[in-house]
Parts: structure tokens; C-alpha cells; sequence
């Protein structure tokens, strides 16, 4: 059964005619004739009974045209909100994150987002990086943002930014004599007694061996990082607390309870009388930030509208562009 033949029968049951309704749908009528004895014969009724006069619609007839025009509706009704989806005038987003992108980058670039397209809902779901990337596999979200390296095999990502990682040291630490000035900060000694400069020293990821650190839980991509740092630097960092937030690895640090590791989209904006101080590392270490999805997975307008966007306003605020 092919939708031009529910059409077919449906101008035959207006018109009551099969010249007239071969004419109104464009067709050669010996074609319509041939079209519903092919429809007839695959339903096993007679949808019309025919004489030399008329065509009247039979009982199966009146019940199948019922059907019909209710199918074909809901096909013209499909079409529309398809096209409203194509035309980003409706639909729905599935967004993956990890907490520190979701509550550092999304704020930026979901309200322009919105702005633009404020038809197309936006549904979040902030995950540890492991339970993201089984729930992107799974096709539970659209796409996710996460960190390099992915771990599932199922996933295809494209890259958006390469983010340098910063140290984070307590104000009263040896190496925040380094420091730059904070900003509006005058020239003039900190309460710990250091000088702020305008320009930090890198720190040597050697001189960081007998630090105690504190780390994000396990199952977190960023401290997969903290520990691959460390790695190549010959040494396993002694982590003496850890935490399931970044804010509160970076509460910890200020608080003077060891150093950290953190993206530096924490660290900007971030000065305060609570806040650590950060300072380069050597060799300037980045992460990538990605975009992640299921391989072979259809990616919607509004999936390649949402990461145009999110590309234009990390751009516009200075962040560094993915090179994969």
C-alpha cells in the first residue's frame, strides 16, 4: 500500500467519477483504474462498486476512506513539523556536560543560543565523565562537551578548544611570590607579605613532587589529567583530599590544604579573597575540549547551530580555538 493510492482512492470517493478524478490528480485514467484495482486486490475488498452510470463507495470503502484521510493528515501534519524542526523553528536539544563546562562555557552560550532559536528546547544532563559517555554511546543525549582522551570507542568527537591548565596554589604558598597582579590590585604587598608581578614564572612540574594535592573523584576526566601531568613528570601526586566539584578543589586550595590542577576557565574572573592564586605551568599544558557523539549518529541544524554558536562566543571571550 503506497500513499498515492490512499490519495487515489480518496479523489475517486470525492468525485464519484474516474475521469474527473484522473484529471483533478494528473494522472491518465487507464493509470487510476489500474493503481485501485492494484489497492483493491492487496486489501482483499472492494472499495468501490462501479457501473456504466456511477461509482459509489461500498461499506469497506467508507471505513478505509475514514482511515486514509486520517493518514494522510497525520503525513501532511509530519511534514510541517519536520520542516519547523529544519527550520529550527521548534525542537529539542539533548546536552551532555561535564560540571565544570556546564557551569563555566554553557552560561555564556546558552542565552545567545536561546535568543537566536527560542523555539528549540534545551535539555541539560551533567555527568561524571564515564556516565557521559556511556549515556552518549547509548544515544541518551545528542552530543556532549568532554575532555580528551574518550574512552568509549562507540563515540566520534570534533574538537572545539584547546584550554590551558593552570596551577592552583594557596596565597600563602612559596610560588605565589610569582604571581601576577590580580586585576585592580595595587602595587603594593599582598597580606602574606609578597609583591604581585606582572608577569608569573611557569612552574616546573618536577618542583611539584612533594606537594600534597587535592583532585577531583575518580570517574572525572579532568583528574585522569591531573594524573597523566604527573605522570610524565616521574612522580604519582599524593592526593590528600578530593572532591566532586571543582569550585571546592579550588575552596580547598585557598584555604591552604594543597595545590591543584585546574582548566583555565576556572581560574578567569575567579579572583577573590577566597580564591587561590594561579601560575603557568611549564611546557604550558592544554586540554582539549570536544564535542562528542555516537558514530553514524544524524547530526541535527540545531545540534551544528548550537556548536557554531558556542564556537562564536568562546572566540568572542578569548578562548582558544580546537585544533584537534
Amino acid at each position: 500500500m503506497e500513499l498515492r493510492q490512499l490519495q487515489y482512492a480518496l479523489q475517486i470517493a470525492v468525485e464519484k467519477n474516474f475521469s474527473r478524478a484522473a484529471e483533478k490528480l494528473h494522472i491518465a485514467q487507464p493509470s487510476l483504474s489500474q493503481q485501485l484495482a492494484k489497492l483493491e486486490k492487496e486489501l482483499g475488498v472492494l472499495l468501490f462498486q462501479r457501473t456504466t452510470s456511477s461509482v459509489e463507495v461500498t461499506h469497506a470503502g467508507s471505513l478505509f476512506m475514514e482511515k486514509a484521510q486520517k493518514i494522510l493528515d497525520m503525513v501532511e501534519q509530519l511534514k510541517q513539523e519536520m520542516e519547523d524542526i529544519s527550520q529550527m523553528r521548534k525542537g529539542r536539544l539533548v546536552i551532555g556536560s561535564l560540571p565544570i563546562t556546564g557551569a563555566h562555557m554553557l552560561p555564556r552560550v546558552l542565552p545567545v543560543f536561546q535568543a537566536r532559536y527560542p523555539e528549540i528546547e534545551i535539555v541539560l544532563v551533567e555527568e561524571t565523565t564515564s556516565n557521559l559517555e556511556q549515556l552518549t554511546a547509548n544515544g541518551q543525549t545528542d552530543i556532549s562537551l568532554l575532555s580528551l582522551p574518550l574512552a568509549d570507542e562507540a563515540l566520534a568527537y570534533e574538537p572545539l578548544i584547546d584550554e590551558e591548565i593552570m596551577l592552583a596554589v594557596p596565597p600563602q604558598h612559596p610560588l605565589a611570590a610569582s604571581a601576577p597582579r590580580r586585576p585592580g590590585e595595587p602595587d603594593s604587598p599582598r597580606q602574606d607579605g609578597h609583591y604581585p608581578n606582572q608577569k608569573a614564572s611557569a612552574v616546573a612540574l618536577r618542583h611539584l613532587r612533594d606537594e600534597p594535592f587535592i583532585a577531583l573523584k575518580k570517574g572525572q576526566g579532568f583528574r585522569q589529567i591531573t594524573l597523566e601531568l604527573c605522570r610524565k613528570a616521574d612522580f604519582a601526586p599524593r592526593i590528600v583530599f578530593e572532591s566532586s566539584n571543582i569550585e571546592t578543589v579550588q575552596s580547598l586550595v585557598a584555604a591552604g590544604m594543597g595545590i591543584a590542577f585546574v582548566p583555565q576557565m576556572v581560574s578567569r574572573g575567579a579572583w577573590s579573597e577566597l580564591a587561590p592564586v594561579y601560575l603557568p605551568l611549564s611546557g604550558r599544558p592544554t586540554r582539549t575540549l570536544v564535542v562528542a557523539y555516537r558514530k553514524g549518529r544524524y547530526l541535527s541544524k540545531a545540534v551544528e547551530a548550537f556548536l557554531a554558536t558556542f564556537r562564536e562566543v568562546i572566540a568572542a571571550s578569548g578562548a582558544a580555538p580546537g585544533t584537534g
